[in-house]
């Protein structure tokens, strides 16, 4: 595996190497680290269980329309617990079932106009937070962020997408002396 040069230098950190690091790089991983405390908050402010707000996040965010399937696939739970979510979100008025837009034969899932609203609202205090810390920028800061940030989004979707299906053997454990 090559290392990613995270301060100018270049070459492999091989497997057993530390993996490159950069004050850039543990404040991005540190700023990850709290998305997932991020997406557990918004689920209590929203009075939802933490599926439920991942659900909701994925059916808007995809850049395609997703079915019950294609969810549950996404959330790594089974068809039924895919059903029963999916049943779940459409009594609480957050999803609605409605024709997939290329397959007549398939549903797609689609979060509901009031949905948003309130995951925007429950959201609201955050990106106020985030808006004044963009404001702070200059306008060549801002660019160069957004830049870097694309760019770790293209990386993290390389990652996710070259991922194996399913989970391989447990690693044997670590010499602590090598």
């Amino acid at each position: 595996m090559e290392g990613v040069p995270s301060t100018g230098e270049t070459g492999p950190a091989g497997p057993t190497g530390p993996p490159p690091s950069s004050e850039a790089a543990r404040a991005l991983r540190e700023m990850l680290r709290v998305a997932g405390d991020t997406r557990a908050a918004l689920a209590r402010r929203l009075g939802i269980g933490a599926t439920d707000a991942a659900a909701i996040d994925h059916l808007i965010s995809s850049p395609e329309p997703l079915g019950p399937v294609e969810l549950g696939n996404r959330l790594g739970i089974r068809s039924a617990s895919a059903t029963t979510l999916v049943d779940r979100l459409v009594r609480a008025g957050h999803v609605a079932r409605a024709p997939h837009p290329y397959d007549r034969r398939r549903l797609s899932l689609q979060v509901t106009e009031h949905a948003v609203g309130e995951v925007l609202e429950a959201l609201r205090p955050m990106l106020v937070g985030v808006d004044r810390a963009v404001a702070r920028l200059t306008p060549e800061q801002a660019e160069a962020t957004a830049a870097f940030l694309r760019e770790v989004a293209d990386v993290m979707r390389d990652y996710v997408a070259t991922a194996p299906d399913e989970p391989g053997p447990p690693r044997p454990p670590r010499d602590v002396r090598d």
